[in-house]
């Protein structure tokens, strides 16, 4: 007689995926983003190519939360994959193909490939080392592109990009138009595949990871190889982050690979709160609209007060905005 498989005392499989479905069932107030980002494109129509930017560091930064705020990997160079979509994509637009979607895909597979081979080396280390060998290779990567002038440009840049119309009809404006609503639609499918993803079993196994990585050895999860595909899966969506800007703006220049930019999306992160899905929305908007606005009134100390709200978010709003809310909501 087969045995009847329990999860825990009085609940069932059937029981336990049922709860698990309602926990990540849509809810109402997660419309309350798309309809933000439908509605600035009527309201701020003259801001398009910014808010365009936004969008793009949000997949960004929703690609490291899955790294960082989910699977516990630490890293400080996650603009590895970042940078080389953006070359991938304008490389591939220049010599290959104006085609926008297949060079979102070629960008996103040849970032998930340096995603895969640093994993393998940086996933055999812990803390500190595995912290500094993701810089060492985002450090590598940018000094090869440097070298590598004659296909990259170099310091000058990656130049002379141009883009077909999407599906033949809908062409990149200078007012930014289809370039916003291209990379929010691009952005809505990354985020339903996030969500997805960390509804699944293999989601919640990363979390398992990182809250107890001992004891998901011990119940036989197969931990090094699921770390890698969530590592993978990030690199992928981190460099479709950086095809879109090559794409958008048509250029491509070194920062992308910068430890800068590295560091821009983890303050993201910290602003809107780590390991929750829409803290990337929240702490994105947050940096990208202070470091534009401070940028204009204080051009040569912006740097100081993002500094500053840092050290206040870190002090005052542990957690981020979304932890400050829940706080607050408990009170």
């Amino acid at each position: 007689m087969a045995a009847r498989r329990i999860v825990r005392p009085g609940l069932t499989v059937t029981d336990a995926v049922a709860t698990a479905l309602r926990q990540h069932r849509p809810r109402l107030i997660e419309a309350l983003p798309w309809l933000i980002a439908i509605g600035g494109y009527f309201v701020f129509s003259d801001q398009l190519p910014f808010a365009s930017q936004i969008l793009i560091a949000i997949l960004f930064a929703l690609s490291l939360d899955l790294v960082l705020g989910f699977a516990g990997i630490v890293t400080l160079g996650h603009a590895a994959f970042y940078g080389t979509g953006a070359y991938v994509a304008g490389i591939y637009a220049i010599h290959v193909s104006h085609e926008p979607l297949s060079g979102l895909l070629a960008a996103a597979v040849a970032s998930a490939v340096v995603g895969v081979l640093s994993g393998l080396i940086i996933l055999r280390t812990h803390g500190l080392t595995q912290l500094m060998l993701t810089l060492a290779i985002a450090t590598l990567l940018a000094e090869a592109a440097n070298k590598a002038s004659f296909i990259t440009g170099g310091n000058d840049g990656l130049q002379g990009i141009e883009i077909d119309p999407i599906g033949g009809l809908f062409r990149f404006d200078m007012f930014g138009r289809t370039g916003y609503l291209y990379c929010l639609i691009v952005l809505f499918c990354g985020w339903l595949f996030t969500r997805v993803l960390l509804a699944s079993p293999f989601g919640q196994s990363l979390v398992g990871i990182r809250e107890n990585v001992t004891r998901m050895h011990a119940i036989g999860a197969p931990v090094g190889g699921r770390l890698l595909i969530a590592y993978a899966i990030g690199a992928a969506m981190a460099g479709v982050a950086g095809a879109l800007l090559a794409q958008t703006t048509q250029f491509v220049g070194q920062s992308v690979l910068s430890f800068e930019r590295s560091g821009e999306v983890v303050i993201m992160l910290v602003f809107g709160g780590i390991g929750r899905i829409y803290g990337a929305f929240i702490g994105a908007a947050i940096y990208m609209i202070a470091q534009d606005q401070l940028s204009k009134s204080e051009p040569e100390f912006w740097s100081f007060w993002i500094g500053l709200l840092l050290v206040l978010s870190v002090l005052f709003a542990r957690g981020g905005f979304l932890g400050l809310i829940d706080r607050l909501r408990g009170r």
